[in-house]
């Protein structure tokens, strides 16, 4: 069973991650800011991070940049979901590391698409036959790391 750490200061929204990754078989840890998202990291080593960019004490670029840059957790997978799903936020993201960048809303089936395509080839680099395999509503809300 993968562990998924979902980081995500808004209730709401972490309960509804979470009950959708448990709902597929997923164990979920959570994390309601930046510094507490870095604690659970190395007190549970998850096999991915769903990680949101506005949050409290740390953002999410440098949590993602923190996690990316330690070689004891640079091989995590990190989806990064933002309400702010510009072209340039989106190129942000990836730049610190980001594996996947999908914006909110996102349909369910597109966000556990991705985290199964990044835990099957985590360590690995994507290539162009990995992201063919997404379905084209894909491209409008999320972008896998080349």
């Amino acid at each position: 069973m993968n562990t998924i750490l979902v980081v995500e200061d808004s209730r709401v929204q972490r309960q509804m991650l979470t009950d959708l990754l448990t709902e597929q078989g997923y164990h979920v840890i959570t994390a309601r800011t930046g510094l507490e998202a870095l604690e659970q990291v190395q007190r549970y080593c998850p096999d991915s991070v769903i990680l949101d960019i506005v949050l409290p004490q740390m953002n999410g670029y440098e949590v993602c940049r923190h996690l990316k840059t330690d070689t004891a957790t640079a091989q995590i997978p990190i989806v990064m979901l933002s309400w702010n799903c510009t072209e340039a936020n989106r190129y942000w993201g990836l730049k610190q590391g980001a594996d996947a960048y999908l914006g909110k809303p996102f349909h369910p089936e597109v966000l556990l698409n991705t985290l199964s395509q990044l835990l099957a080839h985590q360590g690995r680099p994507l290539t162009s036959s990995i992201l063919a395999q997404f379905p084209q509503s894909t491209a409008a809300h999320g972008d896998l790391r080349p």
